[in-house]
C-alpha cells in the first residue's frame, strides 16, 4: 500500500494471520494499522541497538522484535545464509564490515537457512544467499547471490535513501562527503538529526499530529468506533484530508475484519447469491492477501445481480481499489472488469 502522505508513513493493516507470518510473506494485510502501530510502539519504547550491536542472528522466536520492530527504528537487511554456500561466505562478510561501518545506520538480521528452513519457506527463498530490506515493517525485495562491495555499497545507499523518505530516524541521508561510496567509506560519522532540526539531508519531518496520534491511539486500544469518530473530525475540519480519508477506510476494513466468522468462505462458496456473505468473504480473501480471488468474487457478484442490488457491491470495490492505490498493478485490470460488468 503506497504512502498516502509524503510526511506520514502510512501503515498497512493486520489481516486475520499473524502479524509476523503476514510480514514475512509480503502478504498486502490491508490495513495493519493496529499490528504496525503496536510494532512500532515497541520499537519506539525499545533501545537502538547498541555500538558494535548491528548484526544479529535472527530466528523464529526473535524475527519480531528483531527486524520487524526494529525496522521501525533503522532499516534492516535480511540476510538468509547458509554455512555451506560459497556465495554467502563472500557476502555475510561485507555486510557485516558496511554495517560495523554505518555504526547503527542499518542493521543486518541474518537467518541460517539450514537451521530454519521452515522461515526460508515463508520467505519463498529461492537460492542462497538471499538478502531482503525491511522498512517500517515492510519486506522488500533485495537481490540473490553475492554482489561485489562497491554494488553492495551501491544498494546500502539506495536503502537508506529509501529510508529517509519513509521517515526513519537514524536513517536521513548523510552528507555528500559522509554517503557511501564505492570503495568509500560509509556514512557512519554522520549522526542522526534531532526531531525538528535540518542539515545537509535537507529539512526535517515535520512533528505528529496530535489529531492523528489521537485516532491511532485509539485503534491501537481497539475501539474502532472511537478512531473512526476521531478521523471524521479530522475530516470535518479538513474535508479533502486524503490520509484521513484513507484510514478511515482502513479503521472500517478492520473492524468488519474482527467481526469476521471463521467459516466466512465455506458459507459464502454455498451461498454464491448472498450479497453479505459475498461481501465478507471478499474482506477475508483480500486480508489474506488473495486480491484477484476478491475482485472476481465482488465482479461475478455484480454480474449476477440487477439495478440497485450491484451498488454496495460496486462500492466495496471501489474501496478496496482506493486501498491498494493506483500503484498496484491488479487494480487497473480489475477496474476494467468492472466496467465491463456494470455495462
Amino acid at each position: 500500500m503506497p504512502p498516502v502522505s509524503p510526511d506520514r508513513p502510512r501503515s498497512a493493516a493486520a489481516a486475520p494471520s499473524p502479524a509476523t507470518a503476514a510480514a514475512m510473506t509480503g502478504a498486502v494485510d490491508l490495513a495493519a494499522v493496529k499490528a504496525r502501530s503496536e510494532a512500532a510502539a515497541r520499537a519506539a519504547s525499545a533501545p537502538p541497538p547498541a555500538g558494535g550491536q548491528y548484526v544479529v542472528a535472527v530466528d523464529q522466536a526473535n524475527f519480531q522484535a528483531e527486524v520487524l520492530d526494529r525496522s521501525f527504528q533503522v532499516p534492516v537487511l535480511l540476510d538468509l545464509a547458509g554455512a555451506r554456500s560459497e556465495a554467502s561466505q563472500q557476502l555475510s562478510p561485507l555486510l557485516d564490515k558496511l554495517a560495523n561501518e554505518a555504526r547503527g545506520r542499518f542493521v543486518v538480521a541474518r537467518i541460517d537457512v539450514d537451521g530454519n528452513p521452515q522461515m526460508a519457506q515463508m520467505l519463498q527463498v529461492q537460492a542462497i544467499p538471499t538478502v531482503f530490506a525491511v522498512i517500517s515493517g515492510q519486506l522488500v525485495p533485495g537481490f540473490q547471490g553475492s554482489l561485489p562491495e562497491p554494488q553492495l555499497r551501491e544498494f546500502i545507499v539506495a536503502l537508506l535513501d529509501a529510508a529517509a523518505q519513509a521517515g526513519l530516524s537514524g536513517s536521513v541521508a548523510a552528507a555528500d562527503g559522509d554517503q557511501f561510496e564505492p570503495g568509500g567509506p560509509g556514512p557512519a560519522d554522520q549522526p542522526s538529526s534531532p526531531a525538528g532540526a535540518t542539515d545537509a539531508a535537507g529539512p526535517a519531518q515535520p512533528p505528529e499530529d496530535p489529531r492523528f496520534s489521537a485516532a491511532e491511539q485509539a485503534l491501537d486500544d481497539g475501539d474502532f468506533d472511537l478512531a473512526a469518530e476521531r478521523y471524521n473530525a479530522i475530516l470535518a475540519a479538513e474535508p479533502a484530508n486524503s490520509e484521513a480519508q484513507l484510514a478511515l477506510r482502513q479503521v472500517g476494513m478492520l473492524k468488519r475484519l474482527s467481526q469476521l466468522a471463521p467459516d466466512v468462505l465455506a458459507r459464502a462458496d454455498a451461498a454464491p447469491d448472498d450479497a453479505a456473505l459475498q461481501l465478507s468473504a471478499a474482506d477475508a480473501e483480500l486480508a489474506n492477501n488473495q486480491i484477484e480471488a476478491a475482485f472476481a468474487r465482488l465482479i461475478g457478484l455484480i454480474r449476477r445481480l440487477r439495478g440497485d442490488e450491484r451498488s454496495p457491491i460496486r462500492e466495496r470495490l471501489v474501496e478496496y481499489f482506493e486501498l491498494l492505490g493506483p500503484d498496484d498493478p491488479r487494480v487497473a485490470p480489475a477496474r476494467r472488469e468492472l466496467a465491463n460488468a456494470l455495462f
